[in-house]
């Protein structure tokens, strides 16, 4: 069914996170429908209106990513507030029901603000963050996984190593996202920069996992994006230091949200099924100093 110009034709996407035109979500959506993929965009617009830079029309988003839809393709969206344990699940449910099936999993959702360094933290901040960054996407993948899964398979122990099926091609792909916290100090993001940790730390083991059910999992760390919060208008942060290195760099730009948008339409397609386990640094040469 897909062509060249449209190697995901056919198949289907859930992307989390997608709730302004400025951020990585929407970018990554809009790449994966300009590929064939109908989409599944989830929102949680109570949270971007409490951020300083804003929140968006989700009419505008929605209108502009049916746009960028193949004629056979479909858009819906669902709205969630992942820090509820119960509604990973049915986000998934939801976005099965677009087509039957679900073939692309980005992880891209995150919470802003309520962080803070050290001498500030609280069980409250750690669990905030660590519930949305890090225990959602563990569950959204848990839930993808199990569309795949034999619902009678024995419950995996410590070093358990079931016999694998051999796959011709990837069955599914899996997205997370991680952040910087691998390359230097995240000062005043000690909560946000642990759930993240977390996920870098664990993208090994789940990929292992995953692979037994033909699914490919990476996780993408996309360096400063300006998304809105490395805006001078619109930050919450000093950004006079951040400002002076991003002028030095080679690129003298932060990241745009089409670049790591870029990097996962390639690895969701055919081409990029070689690629598993890995955590990718896609940042323009900022973490190298």
């Amino acid at each position: 069914m897909s062509d060249d110009a449209h190697p995901l034709l056919g198949r289907t996407a859930l992307v989390t996170g997608v709730s302004r035109r400025k951020g990585i979500g929407f970018a990554v959506a809009r790449k994966l429908a300009t590929l064939g993929a109908s989409i599944v965009v989830h929102h949680y617009a109570p949270h971007d209106e409490q951020q300083p830079w804003g929140g968006d029309d989700l009419d505008a988003v929605g209108r502009e990513l049916e746009a960028a839809l193949h004629p056979s393709a479909r858009l819906a969206d669902v709205g969630a507030d992942l820090s509820d344990p119960e509604q990973p699940q049915a986000v998934i449910d939801r976005a099965l029901q677009l087509t039957g099936a679900l073939d692309v999993l980005v992880c891209n959702q995150a919470r802003s603000g309520g962080d803070g360094g050290i001498l500030d933290m609280t069980a409250e901040r750690l669990d905030g963050h660590w519930a949305v960054d890090a225990r959602a996407t563990l569950l959204l993948t848990a839930a993808f996984a199990r569309t795949r899964a034999d619902a009678g398979a024995p419950a995996q122990r410590p070093g358990d190593r079931p016999e694998r099926v051999a796959f011709g091609a990837p069955t599914g792909r899996v997205f997370w996202m991680t952040s910087g916290q691998g390359h230097g100090p995240m000062r005043g993001e000690v909560a946000y920069a642990s759930a993240k940790a977390a996920l870098a730390g664990v993208t090994r083991t789940v990929a292992a996992e995953l692979l037994d059910l033909g699914i490919v999992l990476n996780t993408i760390n996309p360096g400063p994006v300006d998304t809105g919060y490395l805006d001078p208008a619109t930050t919450d942060r000093d950004l006079t230091e951040t400002l002076q290195y991003i002028a030095d760099s080679p690129f003298g730009r932060f990241g745009r949200p089409s670049d790591p948008a870029e990097l996962i339409g390639w690895l969701a397609t055919d081409r990029g099924g070689w690629v598993v386990g890995q955590v990718l640094t896609s940042d323009g040469g900022f973490s190298l100093g």
